[in-house]
């Protein structure tokens, strides 16, 4: 019996693409202008966030957070989301490639100790609709990528900033990882400053202005009930 999780899409001409999770990759500090990633690393470091070993940085995380949910458990309030694009490797093929929006939902008081840490204590929250890569190859860098921290907007970019998918197929293929059942987060984007990110609700878009369509994940934020004990 496999414990894999199993991710289902609908895809845009009706048809439905699926695979078991096996392995599951959170890219960060994958800014495509590695100098302004330097500099987010130092910021960090202020914050007591331990600094990669090298950028980009690629974290393996436990194959059963990737999830299609509408809720996500935390264990306390110091909690929250990412906005992320994701590839979904469904088959041998090019056009086996999915992507589709994402949120990784990170247990910031955790991540002061460790950022592998923080990303396998909550789950990579991914939409229940992909677009073929092959579809959408000759205007990446056009897509858009948005959150929103409860109703109030959080992040607002592009692909554009963002190393682009190439890059990281061309990772998997090096590494021998190039296989149905891989999941590949891409790291996420500036967050709008002052917007208070713990919230109890978080939505991502994943934005094709070209043919005005949009692929989005919705999830709530459940405070797990606190016991006394050691």
């Amino acid at each position: 019996m496999t414990t894999s999780p199993e991710l289902r899409f609908r895809l845009p001409d009706g048809s439905e693409a699926a695979t078991r999770v096996h392995t599951l990759l959170n890219a960060g500090y994958a800014g495509r202008n590695q100098a302004d990633v330097a500099a987010h690393v130092a910021e960090l470091a202020e914050l007591g966030v331990p600094a990669p070993a090298a950028t980009p940085a690629l974290y393996a995380v436990a194959p059963y957070l990737a999830q299609q949910s509408g809720e996500v458990p935390a264990q306390h309030g110091r909690t929250s989301g990412e906005a992320e694009w994701a590839l979904v490797i469904t088959g041998p093929e090019p056009q086996d490639v999915l992507l589709t929006a994402a949120c990784d939902h990170t247990d910031r008081a955790l991540e002061v100790h460790g950022v592998a840490w923080s990303k396998n204590a909550g789950p990579d929250v991914l939409a229940s609709t992909a677009w073929r890569l092959t579809e959408v190859a000759d205007r990446l860098d056009e897509l858009t990528l948005r959150a929103w921290a409860g109703d109030i907007p959080i992040q607002d970019g592009s692909l554009a900033e963002l190393l682009p998918p190439a890059y990281w197929l061309d990772f998997l293929r090096e590494h021998e990882l190039y296989a149905p059942g891989v999941v590949l987060l891409s790291g996420t984007i500036p967050m709008v400053s002052g917007v208070d990110q713990f919230a109890d609700r978080w939505r991502v878009a994943l934005g094709d202005p070209a043919r005005g369509a949009a692929i989005e994940l919705e999830y709530r934020v459940r405070r797990l009930p606190e016991f006394g004990g050691k």
